[in-house]
């Protein structure tokens, strides 16, 4: 049994046992009737994985890395704030009639600040820290500009990310103001481990653990059945996947750079709608 499905399963089955309710009437998210979308949730989930022993892709239904990198690659690598240059559909219900999702995610990403020893974006300056101070304890991306939220279609859910070398690899926490557990769990543990180790590649070091932190982790109202047939499903072994040693520059990593082998997994959920 892999680490994703673990956190995974233990996380919901701690939500649906022992979770609080949010049915407040002043809850945001509509399902697309107009409906009011409640939730059941747990404050402060902290999943760890150990990248070193294995990448925390499910088992107990399938997950595309290719369309989960591509959507890190969207951010940090293109920049992007523009569902056009994205290969899957999942910002689409958040896109004006332009593509766009506001001053949001590759956006933030993309703008350059100033330092002592020159002007870099986030992931950049991550690049340059990690390779010429690996023992620095200030490497960090922030995607919550608080200065930009009026001009977003969706704060950042997966907002921050902090790295730390320890002796030789590439540790690092993800964290995560929200979480649907359902729609972007799997998901988001998938395309930040990747992001991890794309990285420690290009900065020649191993990945190590990454962290995932979630204040608000919930399960939509509608989700419940899914989850409950879910979490009961049967788990097989993390698949093993492996990256292009071959690439030494983060902006050459592609979704295919990443190779999947032996990858058994359970059927895909049934369709469900996506609270917005």
């Amino acid at each position: 049994m892999g680490s994703a499905d673990i956190a995974f399963i233990n996380t919901c089955k701690d939500i649906l046992e022992n979770g609080s309710w949010v049915k407040d009437e002043k809850v945001r998210p509509k399902w697309p009737d107009g409906t009011p979308a409640y939730t059941k949730k747990k404050f402060c989930v902290v999943n760890r994985y150990n990248l070193e022993e294995e990448f925390p892709l499910i088992t107990i239904r399938p997950i595309s890395l290719k369309l989960a990198v591509d959507e890190i690659l969207w951010i940090y690598q293109k920049k992007s704030n523009n569902v056009h240059d994205l290969g899957s559909h999942i910002w689409d219900s958040w896109a004006d009639e332009s593509g766009s999702i506001g001053k949001a995610y590759g956006y933030q990403a993309g703008v350059k600040h100033k330092y002592k020893d020159g002007e870099f974006d986030m992931i950049d300056r991550v690049i340059y820290d990690l390779r010429n101070n690996p023992c620095s304890r200030r490497i960090m991306t922030n995607l919550y500009n608080f200065a930009d939220l009026h001009e977003m279609a969706l704060y950042p859910c997966a907002y921050s990310m902090t790295f730390n070398v320890t002796d030789g690899r590439l540790c690092a926490i993800l964290n995560q103001r929200s979480q649907d557990m359902l729609a972007a769990n799997a998901w988001n543990v998938a395309q930040y481990a990747a992001l991890v180790m794309m990285l420690a590649q290009v900065c020649d070091l191993r990945p190590g653990e990454f962290v995932h932190v979630i204040a608000d982790a919930h399960i939509y109202d509608r989700h419940i059945p899914i989850i409950e047939e879910l979490i009961e499903r049967p788990v097989f072994d993390s698949p093993k996947v492996t990256l292009d040693a071959g690439i030494k520059d983060f902006y050459d990593f592609t979704p295919d750079s990443f190779k999947i082998e032996n990858y058994i997994h359970g059927e895909k959920v049934q369709k469900f709608e996506v609270a917005v």
